[in-house]
């Protein structure tokens, strides 16, 4: 075998490494994005791993490597999702915290991708204790999180009272958009939010 100057192998440095196959981030990165937009395209029940390769650009080995199924796949997209979780608002008020929290959310739900893909997985999380643990994660879990530390500040402010139930915070904030954006599927009117964020500052008892 050739050798440089210096007696070394200069396709030394270019071994693969032995044990597993190394893989690649850039097409786990589009395997994820592929997954959202298969989702959106088909839904989950009609989804594949097939047509995720596709429109990944990748062999169906690539995906394999990484999920064993798509039910994996999946879940394993939607844990990511909340782990990177919502913004903690710090506006100095209740009323500002919830408008920017609810600003943020009816932009994510009147994205065309979640609009589609929320209701689908939803519905097959009835049939999928797996998924359903996954979403509720994705969807509860880490922003009850966020509500939690904007109750907790406006306590600390004195805006509300000590017994503020978050539960009640979360499905306040979260209940209107989800109706309006995905169930009645319908516009938001100017001031909606404004609005919105006036009437559930005034549920929880704001002074």
């Amino acid at each position: 075998m050739a050798k440089n100057g210096n007696g070394n192998d200069p396709a030394a440095g270019r071994r693969a490494p032995a044990g597993a196959a190394v893989l690649r981030e850039d097409k786990t990165e589009a395997i994820r994005a592929a997954v959202f937009e298969e989702l959106a395209a088909v839904g989950f029940a009609r989804m594949s791993i097939e047509g995720i390769a596709r429109r990944a650009g990748v062999g169906k080995t690539a995906v394999y490597r990484r999920w064993r199924s798509k039910l994996h796949l999946v879940l394993d997209v939607v844990s990511a999702v909340a782990a990177a979780g919502l913004p903690t608002p710090d506006t100095g008020s209740l009323r500002g915290d919830v408008r920017m929290l609810l600003e943020v959310a009816a932009r994510a739900l009147r994205h065309p991708m979640a609009s589609q893909i929320i209701p689908d997985l939803l519905a097959e999380a009835a049939r999928s204790p797996e998924l359903a643990t996954a979403l509720r994660a994705a969807l509860h879990d880490s922003q009850e999180g966020v509500a939690a530390a904007v109750v907790a500040s406006a306590v600390a402010r004195g805006e509300l009272p000590q017994n503020v139930d978050t539960r009640l915070a979360l499905d306040l904030l979260t209940g209107p958009l989800y109706w309006r954006l995905l169930v009645v599927r319908d516009e938001l009117p100017k001031g909606y939010l404004d609005a919105l964020a006036g009437s559930v500052a005034a549920a929880l008892g704001a002074e």
